[in-house]
């Protein structure tokens, strides 16, 4: 059973940056995962923000916050890194971070479509963008 804690969200301003941390636990190696972040705003159901594909590094990103949110990950370190870039208020979310194991082959474009399918979530961080 994985354990993932999430850090760095936080209130920002408009145009601001914020950095979200997830580190990953209970598992010898994290190469049979996928790792992503997950946002929740009021009203709104779940969506998948970025997914990273622990063994090859392939990321998928969300359409909406591509050029401005990047997945990274760091397997030596079990963690996964959200760095957001030019935030807007619409960014305001509860961000969570998840994890599955990883079907073969990978679908890299769909790895976040399906929030259900990760079984592994942290307890999540709340960003507030707003001035």
């Amino acid at each position: 059973q994985l354990q993932l804690v999430e850090s760095g969200g936080g209130l920002v301003q408009p145009g601001g940056s914020l950095t979200l941390s997830c580190a990953v636990s209970g598992a010898t190696t994290l190469k049979n995962y996928i790792v992503g972040w997950f946002r929740q705003a009021p009203g709104k159901e779940r969506e998948g923000v970025a997914c990273v594909a622990m063994d090859i590094g392939s990321t998928d990103t969300e359409d909406a916050v591509r050029g401005r949110f990047a997945i990274s990950r760091d397997n030596a370190k079990k963690t996964v890194t959200l760095q957001m870039n030019s935030l807007k208020p619409e960014h305001t979310a509860y961000y969570s971070c998840a994890a599955r194991v990883a079907p073969r082959p990978v679908v890299i474009a769909a790895m976040c479509d399906t929030p259900q399918q990760f079984r592994s979530w942290g307890q999540g961080t709340q960003v507030t963008v707003s001035s």
